[in-house]
């Protein structure tokens, strides 16, 4: 399996040896990592592998080779060679390659970004984009407000330390720092004071408001007509991201509003905009937004749809077309403390969460748009196809699907069918063979069937299976873990209160052994989720709330 990606390329000893050397192509991807976030060039290992041979050996003089080729073709690129030897005893070269203090390019004025695990070339008007993005400094840390660390809101900081120290994401080496070395851990000061970043999220109330673009959001709601019918403004600057993000959803009552679906004898509810879509939105327009540009976040709720307008255009590298797959850090150091605080997945831009989120609930994917001064995002309220909500709970329970198996049984499940060049398209895949990655244990477990052959395969879900939820593949309930059993349970006894220890079985899965599902009721019982009133034949259960 390759290990390539954002930071780490690797390339065979031939790259830079021989007549098949290519340094220009070594000297395109050093540009590429140190126009990002720097990164690792693996010289001497092949492509999906993970050591090198075992009997390769580095000549003695390749290392300043290395060095010298590349300071021939590069300008304000620092390239570090060092051997290395493997446990299996071959020897590679680390070519460390740090984060340039400015833009750097070839010697003949072209430059390229690392996207993924891609060395992207940059042209046009995308060049002077990167020597914006890119200054010497990062805004995160600069400290020229000149605001001494003990003039820090108190309150703020200890409730942020104090989460730091209670994240199961956070090193235990990392933990046992003091204050003030936390604060310089995550570089929320420097020094005798606080850089930008450490203001931005500890800072009073009047220093955040001297940030040249601290962040302010407002929430318009529009009626049938497009006449505005509310509007909530947060731009006191008395909040840091974190809680704006807390702040906006409590205090926006239309994100609770519920539909109910007929479901049986019951009614089952479900969100208009579910809380993880809103948070994720959020959480992406405050950690990717460019902090050295004006402009206020507006929240736009239609009748029939959300929309997140954030200022600026997403970060260079980044497009509408490959959103789902690109991950590119515009603050990394505020992505970094977003992700301790588990307020998002530093990995990804949360977008992936949007998508599955949206799909599972039988509503369209999200809609970006970019312009040259701002992004947004729009997600529909209405629900297309609302018995795809049961079909992919109970597909999940049964198989135990992956983000990316729950994204493309949704998107199938809204259509009647997809070719697979329709597919690729719809998850933003550079080509049909991709396919195989995000389809082939659907196809196994016949959730997904097929027809046709090469690029005009259609995809697509049985009528009947939607309908009927009758999986004819091997279950694999009967192996499920005790906390994801609970978990059914749950959810189980939120939408069917008062039921029987029978009832719940037949519908969490018929083939667990029912001794399972009792002791799991005992446990949740003792820890205060679950009630009981009657005993034997005639005992109810209720969730707790």
């Amino acid at each position: 399996m390759s290990l390539e990606g954002q930071l780490l390329d690797q390339k065979s000893l031939r790259a830079v040896t021989g007549k098949t050397a290519d340094w220009n192509e070594i000297a395109k991807d050093c540009i590429a990592f140190a126009n990002a976030s720097g990164g690792w060039l693996l010289l001497g290992i092949e492509d999906g592998q993970e050591v090198p041979p075992s009997g390769q050996r580095i000549p003695a003089d390749l290392p300043d080779t290395v060095r010298r080729k590349l300071a021939e073709r590069t300008v304000n690129l620092a390239a570090l060679p060092d051997v290395v030897t493997a446990p299996n005893g071959g020897q590679y070269i680390e070519l460390r390659i740090p984060r340039a203090m400015a833009v750097a390019s070839t010697t003949d004025g072209r430059y390229f970004l690392r996207v993924a695990d891609q060395s992207k070339p940059v042209t046009g008007d995308d060049v002077m984009r990167l020597a914006s993005e890119r200054s010497a400094l990062p805004w995160e840390t600069q400290t020229t407000l000149h605001i001494p660390r003990i003039d820090a809101d108190a309150g703020k900081r200890d409730r942020l330390l104090s989460a730091l120290r209670a994240s199961e994401r956070v090193k235990a080496s990392v933990k046992e720092k003091s204050d003030d070395e936390l604060l310089d851990h995550y570089q929320l000061a420097q020094g005798s004071h606080l850089t930008n970043l450490g203001v931005l999220c500890l800072g009073r109330q009047h220093q955040r408001a001297q940030l040249i673009a601290s962040p302010v959001i407002q929430f318009i709601k529009y009626d049938d007509h497009g006449q505005k019918v509310n509007k909530l403004v947060w731009d006191d600057h008395t909040q840091s991201p974190m809680e704006l993000i807390e702040a906006v959803w409590l205090e926006v009552p239309d994100f609770r509003e519920h539909y109910e679906l007929p479901d049986g004898l019951y009614r089952q509810n479900v969100p208009a905009f579910d809380e993880i879509v809103v948070r994720e939105l959020l959480v992406n327009a405050l950690v990717h937004r460019p902090y050295t540009q004006r402009g206020d976040i507006f929240l736009n709720l239609h009748p029939d749809r959300l929309e997140v307008v954030n200022p600026g255009p997403l970060p260079l590298g980044v497009t509408p077309q490959n959103v789902l797959h690109t991950t590119v850090r515009r603050n990394e150091h505020l992505a970094r403390l977003f992700h301790d605080l588990k307020l998002m997945e530093r990995e990804g831009s949360g977008f992936d969460k949007i998508f599955e989120v949206l799909l599972s609930q039988g509503r369209p994917a999200p809609e970006l748009i970019e312009t040259h001064d701002r992004v947004q995002v729009t997600v529909r309220r209405r629900i297309i196809r609302p018995e795809i909500i049961d079909f992919i709970a109970r597909a999940d329970q049964t198989f135990q699907l992956t983000q990316r198996e729950r994204i493309t049984l949704g998107l199938l499940a809204q259509h009647d069918a997809m070719t697979a060049r329709e597919l690729a398209a719809a998850l933003e895949l550079s080509s049909v063979d991709v396919l195989q990655t995000w389809l082939k244990r659907l196809l196994e477990w016949a959730l997904v069937e097929s027809a046709g052959r090469t690029q005009a395969t259609r995809y697509f879900v049985a009528p009947g299976l939607l309908r009927s939820l009758n999986f004819s593949a091997e279950t694999t309930l009967k192996r499920i873990k005790p906390h994801r059993l609970a978990a059914l349970v749950l959810e189980d006894l939120q939408r069917y209160p008062e039921s029987a220890i029978g009832d719940i079985h037949r519908r969490i899965g018929g083939e667990i052994h029912p001794k399972q599902v009792k002791r799991t009721l005992e446990a949740l019982i003792e820890r205060g989720a679950v009630r009981f009133e009657g005993s034997n034949r005639w005992r109810r259960y209720w969730a707790v709330s």
